[in-house]
């Protein structure tokens, strides 16, 4: 299992929100290059870039600040946020990001998907996000009637490289994550599941790695590494043992 640390972006500065509210941000770092250095100092093996405005907007917002991170560091990058169209998924990889994540366009136009799968093998990533079971799109303003489970088996069948499942109740909210759901979920597709959303200990972890054989092969952290409720360096020990 791999860590992946978060660096949430809005108006160019590394925030987290809770529970996806834009209005309920706290601002951790001014300058997104020099966070992801120190992620990358700490053993982050994969960094998790999210472009906030950009997933409310629909479209990139963030890009200037992206590729001051992409050239901060050494360590693979994947993004999303606001990404729902061929030529900004293109742009992206471009630039330098190892792997693109779809949200909102991959429950609205499952084609796009399937067209990137072929064009970019890899590279492409589905950001599932769900409330109660449910799919939420839209910067999760909306929530619709389709399962998670259900979308996750589709998202297989079109090729894509892992499903990002996060249960946004417990986003930024330090509770932990849901491995019931996750556990759940990750047994329904044979690729690889990445958990989002809660984590606030390395006892956490420990409960993530018990459910590795699951298919879950990484957890995403923000605010606990931000708040020092987790030392990044070790919570990626953990995983080496």
């Amino acid at each position: 299992m791999i860590i992946l640390p978060a660096i949430d972006l809005k108006e160019g500065r590394c925030v987290r929100l809770e529970q996806g509210l834009m209005d309920k941000d706290t601002v951790y770092n001014d300058d997104p290059g020099a966070q992801a250095r120190i992620w990358q100092e700490q053993g982050g093996e994969l960094l998790h870039i999210v472009d906030l405005d950009g997933a409310f907007a629909g479209v990139p917002k963030n890009k200037a600040a992206i590729k001051t991170i992409v050239d901060a560091i050494d360590i693979p990058s994947e993004l999303g946020g606001g990404i729902r169209d061929m030529a900004t998924i293109e742009a992206y990889l471009e630039l330098g990001i190892d792997r693109v994540i779809l949200g909102t366009v991959a429950k609205e136009n499952p084609a796009l998907v399937a067209e990137a799968c072929k064009k970019f093998p890899g590279k492409i990533v589905v950001g599932i996000d769900a409330m109660n079971g449910l799919v939420a799109v839209r910067g999760w303003a909306d929530v619709t009637e389709k399962p998670a489970t259900e979308m996750a088996k589709e998202m297989e069948g079109l090729g894509v490289e892992a499903i990002i499942y996060t249960d946004i109740a417990r986003d930024g909210m330090m509770e932990g994550p849901n491995i019931e759901a996750t556990k759940a979920l990750a047994e329904s597709i044979n690729i690889p599941v990445i958990a989002s959303g809660g984590l606030s200990t390395l006892d956490d972890i420990r409960r993530l790695i018990e459910i590795e054989a699951s298919g879950v092969t990484g957890v995403i952290t923000g605010k606990a590494i931000y708040s020092g409720a987790i030392d990044l360096r070790e919570a990626v020990a953990l995983t080496k043992q």
